[in-house]
Order: C-alpha cells, then structure tokens, then sequence
C-alpha cells in the first residue's frame, strides 16, 4: 500500500476495525505525512494544526480516531515502552553491537504488539524530538481531548499504564540496588540508610493515594514527595559507588549498572511529572521528545562506542593519573632531580642500543629477532624502572591523565589558571627528561665505541651498516612517520598499564598475596607481605615496560610479515644508534651529510614520540571526566596566552 500525499486521502483509510499490522501501517504513514519533505520542524508542526481542524470539523471523524485509538491502547501495551524503551539489557559490548547492527540491518514489521518496537518504526529519528517539542500548550491540549473523549473508567487508563511503567522501572532501580556488586561497593552511610528497601512500599502508598476513589490532594502531595525523597535516596547511595571505584578499581559493568540506575531514576521522575501535572499534557509531550532521543541513542552504534570508550577510559585514567604524578616536576630541585634520573636512563639506554646491535649480529628470521629485541627492550625498561631512573617517553602517557584530572572542577576561581601551571610543569619535566636521556645516551656510545676501537681493534659496527644507520634515521625519510607510530605505541602501552593495574585493584590480588593462605604458607607471612607491597606500587610499570619493549620488537615484524612497511623511532634508542655509527665511522664522519640529516630528525623524534602520545592520552583523560567542548577551548585559549606572556616557563624552572 502507498503512502497517501495528502491528508483527506489518509483520514479516508482511517479503519478501527482493521487488523494489527494494518493500523500500524497506517500510523507509520500518517507521521510520514506529518514530517512532510523534513525541511524544517516548524512545517511537521503546523501540520499537526491542520489534522486537529480537520478532526473538530467532522464529528464523525472524531468519534472514528477515538475508536481507533481506543483499539490501539487495547492491542498494545504501552507500559513497557515508557518504563524500559531506551535502556540497553546487556552489558557485554559485542552482544549490544550484534544487537544494534541487526536492528539497523534488518528490517522490522508492523505487525507486532511490542510498543517499542513499533515507537522505533513510527518515531525513528532526532527530526520527530524538535517538532515535537514546538507543538505549543493549545495544540497539546485539543490532542489530549481527542483520545480523552473515548469512553473509559473513572480513571483514565493512561494513568493506570504511566503508574505501571513507574511500578516496573523502580523494580528495576531495586533491583540494581539490591545487586551485590553495587551493594557492597556503597558507602557504608548509604548502606545504613537503607534506600531501597523502603522503596515499593512508598510507591505503594502513592499509588493508593492515587486511585483512592476520593482523592485526598493533601496525602497524594505528601505521598508523592515521600516518594521523590527516596527515590533521591537510592540514587545517592549508588552514586556513592564511585568513591569506591576510585579506591580500590572500576569495573565496567558496575558503571553500567549504576550509569543505568541513574538513568532509569530520571525516567521515572519523568513519569511522575505526567501523573502529577494539573495538565499533563506538556509533560506527555516532553517525556515523548526524550523517548525519541533515547530510541536514536539506542540504536546508535557511535554512541554505543562512545559509551563504552568513556567507560573504558575512566576503567584505565584512574590508575594512569595515579601513577602519572611521580612524573611532574613543580620546583627547579624536581626538575634537576628528573635530569639526573633521565641521565641515567639514557646511559642504561646505551648498553640497550649496544645489545640491539648484538641481536641483529645473529642474523635471526624477523620474527625471532623481533621478539628477541622485545625481551631485550622489556629487561631494559624493567631495570630502569626498578633502579628509579627515567625513560623521558614513558611519562606523557601516564601524566596526561594526571593533568586531565586536575580538570573535574573547571567551575572554581582559578581552576585555569592552575591547570595551566600544570602544563608548564609538564612541558618542562619532559624537556629535563628528554635532554637527559639523549644528552647521556650519545656520549656513553662514543665512549663505548672508542672502547671498543681500542680493546679489540675494531669498529662497533662495520662501515656499512653505520652509513645503513644514518640513512635509516634520516630527517630526509620516513623517520618522523615512524616517530609518531612509535609515540601510538607509548600511549598503547600506557592503557595496558592502567587496565592491568586496574585489573589488580579491582580483583584485589594485593591482598590474596598477603593473606592468602596457600601463598603464606610458601612465601611465609612478612615476605608476602613485602611481595604485595611490591606489586602493588610496581604493576602498573611492569605492565607498560614489559608491553612496550614487546611492540617496539615485534610490531615491525609483524608488520613486515603483511607488506606494511612499519618501524619505530624512539628518541633515546635512536640517538644512541647514531651515537654508535658516528664512533664506529670516526672522526671523518662529521663530514659527511647523512650524520647532520640524521641529527635533525632526533628533537623531531622526541616531539612526536611525546606529543602524540600525550595527545591520545590527553583525550582518553577528557572523555572519562567528560570534560566539554567549551571548556577545552577556554583551556586551549589559556594555554597560548601563556605561551605569548611567558614562554621560557614552558623550559626552565622559575627561581
């Protein structure tokens, strides 16, 4: 059947005796007719006007769209639209993304009961939300009187069915409350008060408050604010859910739970405002726009992808911000303490670069080279860790969450201004860092190739692959593409870091190790003790050494197994390669234009293995503190203020 253009052709095929599928093909056209070409909501508004005169200018059509109506209500249960239309049922990403993508690939039918499923194909799109919202008080109200004339009981029934979709959705929100993994997280003056467990019985009363054949407008209001108050309650108790999450791990379903907890609160004070407005008919419409957007979320697979990327992010910045502080240097004995440790390092770093060479002396097939280089990066980054010295790339991905955390309140007096001293902080920790590292790493190469030279007679490496070196390392190549994969890399390893750390929190394996009783018995009870608190304040390193020396290794070859083409620029390991080419080709090197090309590119390196690295971090950080659009602009704005009326802050420590 065609849709019909216009409207006295659609009225005409207005048929309450028809069947399901038949008055749901009808209404899916009557709001195709209402959106029109969708060129403005303002147009889908003014048609509404025309319907409601077209229906008070024929009685017989009237008492037709109330028959109608009156057999839609009947067939279709609208309670569970209004309680549960919006709310995913499952926490698992891939079951909602194979749900989403079925719904979108599929194609639905209107034969069917299930008033959500039939909203979805009526009401589908953002469109439907802004016209609805520019239908003004009289038009909602000539709407209400059409499908109010239609016979009922003394009570409308729309009131028994938004009563019953309260019913559901706050057995719902006991449910999640009652849950142990929220239970047992709350704060224990949330666990005291007891929120949920009075819940229904207030909704009880109000219901009988209600539906009292002569209604008390005094008890219904005292009811009904007994209600709200604890309903307010229950949503204060699982917000207190996250004090623990910070404390002691975030889960991702836990934050779905209470995500949704929240959600469904504000559905029910939606439904509450239609039950308890003298007219309700702004309400119904404002409760119907939030119902449209929450369908298009529902289906949407980006916000489905932003909604478990937030999640995921708050799942790894909490522990990345805590370990990133230990980066950031704030007074000129930090910063000359961070060059100290970057010096050392970078001279660990040599005896890297020295070992490198040795793996690749072997000739092994790429992929045992590879992961032979991997290990080798992974000891290395490992004993720099535990010898409290510093690898100036490891920190932007662990210190962006730490400044993105300075930013949950942006609103207090001098809140900018403060993240803005952070950021010089930074700035300036990963320039000591930086010149540390490199500043040691190329003479303790030299040093060693002339040792070598003078030990055993010979180069470090033969001439060849110092120049194939240079050449490899050439601001002139692909070098600085290389850098920023590599910086990719970094801000990987950083999410390992906080996941794993995450992980260990959460599961609370610190504390299986000091008290379990199989592990006490093995390690005896002091040293599984020390064996905890070790862990505890070194997983999170351990975590990105061990996954970063194991991608700097193995993603060339994996990625030369497929044609891709791939290597990694690090600033550290690079200098010291060029260090080591340079002793190996003697003085007569600093003639030759494949050093200075290959000098170039190493500040070049070292921006983009920070820069890009920081910058995802940096972005990760700011979807788990939900951080807006504006705000981002106001700090971007600071920030080259700062760069204009004090640049040197960004290098050097003030006095």
């Amino acid at each position: 059947m065609s849709a019909p253009r216009d409207l006295s052709t659609l009225l005409a095929r207005l048929d309450p005796a028809a069947d399901v599928a038949a008055r749901h093909v009808w209404l899916i056209q009557f709001f195709d007719w209402l959106r029109g070409d969708r060129s403005t909501p303002s147009a889908a508004a003014a048609r509404v006007g025309l319907l409601l005169d077209a229906i008070d200018a024929r009685p017989a059509l009237r008492a037709q769209a109330q028959a109608w109506w009156a057999a839609f209500i009947r067939d279709v249960d609208l309670t569970t639209l209004l309680a549960d239309y919006g709310f995913a049922p499952r926490t698992a990403f891939l079951s909602e993304l194979t749900d989403r993508l079925r719904r979108k690939l599929l194609p639905g039918t209107p034969e069917t009961t299930d008033a959500s499923e039939l909203f979805r194909m009526v009401l589908p799109g953002d469109f439907d939300a802004r016209w609805i919202a520019l239908l003004d008080d009289a038009a909602l109200a000539r709407i209400g009187a059409v499908l109010a004339d239609a016979p009922d009981h003394d009570t409308p029934r729309w009131r028994h069915t938004v009563m019953d979709a309260v019913t559901y959705c706050s057995s719902q929100v006991v449910a999640a409350g009652f849950s142990p993994e929220l239970r047992l997280r709350m704060s224990d003056a949330a666990r005291a008060a007891r929120p949920f467990h009075a819940l229904m019985a207030e909704l009880d009363d109000l219901r009988d408050a209600m539906f009292r054949p002569t209604l008390d407008e005094t008890e219904l209001q005292a009811t009904f604010i007994a209600f709200r108050d604890r309903l307010d309650a229950c949503r204060a108790g699982a917000s207190s859910v996250y004090t623990h999450l910070e404390d002691h791990g975030i889960s991702v379903g836990l934050v779905f739970r209470v995500r949704q907890l929240r959600e469904r609160v504000l559905r029910i004070r939606e439904l509450l405002d239609c039950l308890m407005a003298p007219a309700p008919h702004a309400s119904v419409a404002r409760l119907i726009g939030r119902l449209v957007a929450a369908g298009g979320e529902r289906n949407s697979l980006r916000a489905l992808v932003a909604t478990n990327s937030s999640m995921l992010a708050a799942k790894v910045t909490e522990r990345s911000a805590e370990a990133g502080e230990h980066y950031i240097t704030r007074d000129r004995g930090a910063y000359l303490q961070m060059v100290r440790k970057a010096a050392g390092g970078g001279a660990l770093t040599a005896i890297t670069v020295l070992l490198k060479f040795g793996i690749l002396a072997l000739g092994l097939s790429a992929f045992w080279a590879g992961l032979g280089s991997g290990l080798m990066y992974a000891a290395s980054f490992v004993a720099i860790q535990l010898l409290h010295l510093t690898l100036a790339t490891k920190q932007p991905a662990m210190t962006a969450p730490a400044m993105a955390a300075k930013l949950r309140d942006l609103k207090a007096d001098g809140a900018i201004d403060d993240f803005v001293d952070e950021v010089t902080h930074l700035v300036r920790s990963q320039v000591a860092a930086v010149f540390g590292n490199v500043g040691t790493v190329v003479p303790v190469m030299l040093a060693i190739g002339a040792g070598t030279q003078w030990a055993l007679g010979r180069p470090l490496i033969d001439a060849a692959h110092a120049r194939e070196v240079l050449h490899g390392l050439s601001l002139a190549g692909p070098t600085l593409f290389y850098a920023g994969f590599t910086g990719l890399l970094l801000f990987a390893a950083s999410i390992v870091a906080g996941w794993t750390e995450n992980a260990f929190v959460l599961h609370r394996l610190d504390s299986a190790m000091r008290y379990n009783p199989r592990i006490g018995a093995m390690l005896g009870a002091e040293r599984a003790r020390r064996w905890a608190d070790f862990m505890r304040t070194h997983v999170s390193g351990f975590a990105s050494n061990i996954s970063l020396g194991l991608m700097l290794g193995l993603v060339p070859a994996f990625a030369a197994f497929f044609g891709l083409g791939l290597d990694v620029r690090h600033v550290t390991l690079s200098a010291g390669q060029i260090g080591a080419a340079a002793a190996s080709l003697g003085p007569a090197v600093l003639h030759e234009p494949a050093l200075w090309w290959a000098v170039a590119a190493v500040p070049a390196i070292g921006a983009l293995n920070v820069g890009v690295s920081f910058y995802f971090a940096f972005r990760l950080a700011l979807r788990a503190h939900s951080v807006s659009g504006l705000d981002r602009a106001r700090i971007r704005r600071a920030i080259w203020a700062r760069m204009r009326s004090r640049p040197a802050s960004f290098f050097l420590p003030s006095r």
